[in-house]
Formats: C-alpha cells, structure tokens, sequence
C-alpha cells in the first residue's frame, strides 16, 4: 500500500499502534503481513505528516517519544472509531463485513469451532474469517492488541473497563487417575498422595490456578512433570505414570486416552472455570451478542450433553450459562 507523505493515513495510525505495542518493527511487521521496510516507510510518512517524531527507533525496544506518548492515546481512538464505523455499516447490511478475525482456546478445535464457523459462513456469505488459536492469555493479548475482534477464553480474573464479556460455559476441574486405580471404596485423597502429580504447566494461566488452588488446601503432592499438553498429559496417566488435574474439556480433547483412565471429582474443595466470549466494548456494537447466541446451544449439544452421558455425576457443575 502507498500513501501519499503529508497525509495522515488511517493505515499509517494502525502500523504505528502495531509497532508501539509489539516494540519493534519486524515484529509489527508479522503481525500485520507486511514487509519490515513497509512499516519504517509508513512511519515516516506518518511522522512527516505529523511534524514529529513519534518513535526512537534506535534502541530494542523501540521507545515511545513524549509526542508520540500524546499521540497514542489519539491513535487509539481514532482505530477504535473507524472499527465500529466499520462494524455499524455491515450489521446494517452483514454482507458488507469483510473480515471477521476471531480466536478460541483449542479445547472446541474438534467439534465446536468447525460448526461455529460453518454458521457463521452461511450468516455472513463475504466475508472473509481468521481463525486463531491457543491458549487464553494469549488470545487475550492480540484481542487488546486488535489483532482479534472476538476471541473465546477461559477468563482470567476481573474483565477490564474496555471489555464487553459474554460468559458462556462453566466446568469444574477434575481428576484425571490411571484406569482402576482407584479401587471401590477407597479413600480418593489418601490415594492420590501416593501417585505422581502430572502437572499442567504453571507457563499457562490454568496452571498457575490449580497450582493455587492446592496451595490454599495446604496440599503437598509429589510431582516430576509439567507439561503443556493434554495429549501428553492423559498419555502418561493412561500409561500409570501418575494423576492429573484438568477440566472435562480436557479430559474430552485428549479422546484416545479416554478408556485407559479415570475421571473423578476432586477429593478436596472443588474449582472451576468459566469460559467467555468477550470482545473490545461498544466496538462491534450487537455482533458479539449474537455469536455468543450462536455458540450457547452448540456447546450444549456438542459438549455438554455428550459429557454428561459419560460423567453424570458432573451434574449442574458442567453447564451452559
């Protein structure tokens, strides 16, 4: 893309609020899917527009000038402005919504995410959709950075002011033990402490909440791994090599391991998480609404209920909000 020097370029605002937010400009430049030389020239032309220098561009990370401290706030209002301008015209006519950029957690990667897409598809016929995902923190991270305009996460605490949330699904943790391994009537606690924890890796915000959670139980449990992987994770407890605590939704996800394990409640106060879609506030005006419509009553037919079949025992703990 080429602009014009002297012109203020909403493109031009979008490279520099890329490139203070991700601190430098190759990084800017992935983000964006254009060329590092491409970002310096937007830059420029911006600056000269401006009649000041926005960034040093010298140091790693790059530094935020004073004027480019007073423009930010500016840039940033003019970006959220120009979104919900955009989004104003498609919900008005939603086949002029030309992309729709949207992030979920891989626990609805199998069955949840394809359906969702494929409705959205049929409501929205020109429009082009990004699919990311990961886990929840950083998903959040490139929805502030408005990489994305929608994500699905597990929440992570408080929602910010800039946040519109719609909560979705509610499950509880769980425990996950090698198949039999509990034998009827056994203490559930005492035998627990005599295996190996699994732990999911502390890196990971769900990590770092079970890790707490056992913290305040004044629970001392033996452990040699930490992994990012529900994969791994079941793949070792169906081998014997331990116990683990995750979410039905894990235990679901890592589907070949299911007959060569467990899953019980935990034998100590219960946890729980929530997963929610949420959005950046009063920017895509009614549509987060009604994808989070849309998902409500996939959730219940392609995971809540399939769950429940297997693990009635979870009861109203694994819900639809």
């Amino acid at each position: 893309m080429v602009d014009t020097p002297g012109k203020v370029t909403l493109w031009g605002i979008e490279v520099f609020a890329a490139a203070v937010e991700e601190g430098s400009i190759s990084a800017a430049a992935r983000r964006l899917g254009v060329s590092p030389s491409s970002v310096s020239q937007q830059l420029s032309n911006l600056e000269a527009a401006l009649g000041a220098t926005l960034l040093d561009r010298g140091g790693r990370p790059l530094m935020v000038t004073p004027a480019g401290q007073l423009f930010r706030a500016r840039a940033q209002a003019i970006l959220n402005e120009a979104a919900e301008a955009r989004a104003e015209l498609a919900m008005r006519d939603l086949a002029r919504l030309s992309r729709f950029n949207l992030g979920v957690i891989e626990d609805f990667d199998a069955d949840v995410t394809p359906a969702l897409l494929s409705g959205l598809a049929d409501d929205l016929p020109a429009t082009r959709f990004l699919l990311e995902t990961g886990a929840s923190h950083r998903l959040y991270d490139l929805l502030e950075a408005r990489t994305l305009d929608v994500i699905v996460a597990a929440d992570l605490g408080p929602a910010a002011e800039w946040m519109e949330v719609h909560p979705l699904f509610e499950e509880p943790f769980v425990a996950a033990v090698p198949k039999g391994a509990v034998a009827e009537g056994a203490d559930l606690l005492a035998t627990l402490q005599a295996l190996p924890l699994i732990q999911y890796t502390a890196r990971h915000y769900m990590g770092r909440q079970i890790a707490g959670h056992l913290s305040r139980q004044n629970l001392t449990l033996s452990h040699r791994f930490e992994l990012d992987s529900y994969h791994a994770i079941m793949a070792m407890v169906a081998e014997g090599a331990g116990w683990t605590i995750l979410t039905p939704l894990g235990f679901l996800r890592a589907g070949r391991f299911r007959d060569r394990a467990d899953v019980l409640p935990l034998p100590f106060a219960p946890l729980s998480r929530t997963i929610s879609l949420t959005a950046r506030r009063e920017v895509l005006l009614d549509l987060p609404g009604r994808v989070a419509g849309r998902l409500r009553p996939l959730l219940a037919d392609l995971i809540v209920r399939p769950a429940l079949g297997r693990m009635p025992w979870l009861g109203d703990s694994f819900r639809v909000l």
